[in-house]
């Protein structure tokens, strides 16, 4: 019944995050989605500029993903339907309420080709030792990329974890114009890693999309 009336008024409820502040389920025209007080999550806008993102770049069926930061899942569906992807999908989420969430709102729970680790990207990274073709880099609090994400430091390692050939997707920002960080990124990595920058994709956000050399 609620799925149905949805279609006339939304429902929205609100869960507290020490992480991420006051996250909105909403529940508008049978579709939930997850929102921050400022931006989408997961399964709105969100959804559809990662799933154009990676339909820029060649997903091998059995490939190895890392995508750093869960959300409410959103991308899992699309890589296995969209994408065809069968491989293994590693997912690392820092906040625990966010995968509670993509768990009992959205069935997003671990599988054989699913693991879902509650733990820093940073400290995941920088422990990490195996290699994964394609990583997808998508970590905002509310509606800003935190700063150590755009730093020489997790660059280094995360390029590490990619072997040649190897892809990174990279949810910059939103209303970014001229980032002097995105340019240094890009600088500074452009002997190991080609970047290809797209603007405004769903009139907000900044991909980066780079293949390793």
């Amino acid at each position: 019944m609620k799925k149905l009336l949805s279609y006339l008024l939304p429902f929205t409820k609100e869960i507290p995050s020490k992480i991420n502040g006051t996250l909105e389920i909403t529940l508008m025209n049978g579709k939930k989605v997850l929102d921050s007080q400022n931006a989408n999550y997961s399964y709105g806008t969100l959804q559809k500029l990662l799933t154009y993102g990676l339909s820029q770049i060649d997903i091998p069926e059995d490939s190895q993903i890392l995508l750093l930061g869960l959300g409410g899942g959103s991308i899992i569906h699309p890589l296995q339907e969209k994408f065809n992807h069968k491989g293994k999908i590693t997912a690392v989420e820092i906040d625990e309420v966010i995968i509670k969430i993509a768990k009992n709102e959205f069935d997003i729970t671990g599988s054989s080709t699913l693991e879902i680790i509650c733990d820093d990207a940073l400290h995941y990274v920088n422990q990490c030792t195996k290699q994964f073709e394609i990583i997808i880099i998508d970590i905002f609090i509310d509606n800003q990329v935190p700063e150590p994400f755009y730093e020489e430091e997790f660059w280094k390692k995360t390029i590490d974890l990619i072997p040649p050939k190897g892809k990174v997707v990279f949810n910059a920002g939103i209303n970014l114009k001229e980032n002097t960080k995105i340019k240094q990124l890009k600088s500074k990595f452009e002997s190991q890693i080609e970047f290809i920058q797209y603007n405004n994709v769903q009139g907000t956000n900044t991909l980066l999309i780079g293949e390793k050399k």
